[in-house]
C-alpha cells in the first residue's frame, strides 16, 4: 500500500496543520475529510493538541491511524500557548522539516478542505503568499452562524481593509494555506498567542505587500464551542487595528508575544509507521 503522494513535478512539499483544543467529538470528523484523493495531494497531516482536557487526543490518535495514505503525525504542546501559539509550533514544525506550504484547517470540523482542494489542484497556491478562506462572500456559504456575528465581521472586515488600503475578505477562518517562503524570518514569533494571531498575522501580510488570494468557502457551526468572547474580542481588535493605524512603524516591529521565540516546544504523541528515522529524531529533540 503506497503511504504519502506520489512524485510532485514541482518537487513540492505540503504539510497539513490541524490544530486542536478540548474538540474530541469533532476531531475524527475534521480528519475523515481526508479522502485518498485528498491525502494524495499533501505529504503529511501534522495535528497540535493545545494541552486539551477531554479525550480528543485519543480520538485524534485513532482518526490518524485510519489515513493510510499519507505521513500522520500528532503532538501536543509542553504548554497551553493558545491557538496562535500553536500555529507558532506548527510553522516552526514547517520550516525545520523542509516544507513549502502549510493548510490550516481547525480541527472543531467548521471549514471544509474541499473548499480548497479545486485551487490546490490548480495551482492557485503557487501565486500567492497566503491563499485565505473567505466564510462572508457572494459564493460563500453560512450554515448556523448567527447574524449578528456576520454583520461584526463584515464591519471589521471594512475597518481592517480601510486601514491597510486593500480589501480584506476575512480576517482569520479556519481554511488558509500559507507559502513557507514568506514566513521564513519566523516574523510570526512576535504576534500573539490567543485568539488574535491571525489579525497580527493578516495586518503584517498586507503592510508588506504580501500576495493575498480570498476564496469563498463554507463554514458550519454545529456542536462546536466557541471560544471567542464577542465583546471583549470586538474590543481587542479595536485595540490592535488603533495600534495599526497610529503607530505602524512600532506595530510592525515590536513584540506582542509574551513568551520567547524558542520556547514554543511539544512532546511528540503518536506517529504513522512511515515517518522516516531522521524525522522521529527531530520529533524527539523538539521537546
Amino acid at each position: 500500500m503506497r503511504i504519502g503522494p506520489g512524485p510532485n513535478p514541482r518537487g513540492e512539499r505540503i504539510l497539513v496543520f490541524v490544530p486542536m483544543y478540548n474538540c474530541a467529538p469533532q476531531i475524527p470528523r475534521a480528519l475523515q475529510q481526508f479522502d485518498v484523493a485528498t491525502q494524495s495531494l499533501v505529504d503529511e497531516i501534522l495535528v497540535v493538541d493545545n494541552r486539551s482536557q477531554d479525550n480528543g487526543v485519543a480520538a485524534a490518535q485513532q482518526a490518524l491511524a485510519n489515513l493510510r495514505h499519507v505521513r500522520t503525525t500528532l503532538v501536543r504542546n509542553v504548554e497551553n500557548y493558545g491557538l496562535g501559539g500553536s500555529h507558532k509550533v506548527a510553522f516552526n514544525y514547517a520550516l525545520d522539516h523542509g516544507y513549502d506550504y502549510v493548510i490550516v484547517l481547525h480541527g472543531d470540523d467548521q471549514a471544509r478542505v474541499a473548499d480548497l482542494v479545486p485551487y490546490l489542484r490548480g495551482g492557485a497556491h503557487r501565486e500567492c503568499d497566503q491563499l485565505l478562506g473567505a466564510r462572508f462572500g457572494q459564493q460563500s456559504r453560512l450554515v448556523g452562524y448567527s447574524r449578528l456575528r456576520t454583520w461584526g465581521n463584515h464591519v471589521f472586515n471594512g475597518l481592517f481593509s480601510l486601514a491597510c488600503g486593500r480589501w480584506l475578505a476575512d480576517l482569520g477562518s479556519g481554511l488558509n494555506m500559507y507559502a513557507m517562503s514568506a514566513l521564513r524570518d519566523r516574523d510570526y514569533l512576535r504576534y500573539a498567542d490567543d485568539l488574535t494571531f491571525n489579525y497580527y498575522a493578516i495586518l503584517t501580510a498586507a503592510a508588506g505587500q504580501a500576495r493575498l488570494r480570498f476564496v469563498p468557502i463554507s463554514w458550519r457551526e454545529e456542536d462546536q464551542r466557541s471560544n471567542v468572547k464577542m465583546t471583549r474580542q470586538a474590543l481587542r481588535m479595536c485595540g490592535i487595528l488603533a495600534q495599526f493605524v497610529f503607530s505602524r512603524r512600532r506595530f510592525l516591529t515590536r513584540s506582542f508575544s509574551l513568551r520567547a521565540p524558542d520556547s514554543y516546544r511539544y512532546e511528540p504523541v503518536w506517529e504513522s509507521a512511515s515517518a522516516s528515522r531522521h524525522e522521529r529524531s527531530l520529533a524527539g529533540t523538539a521537546v
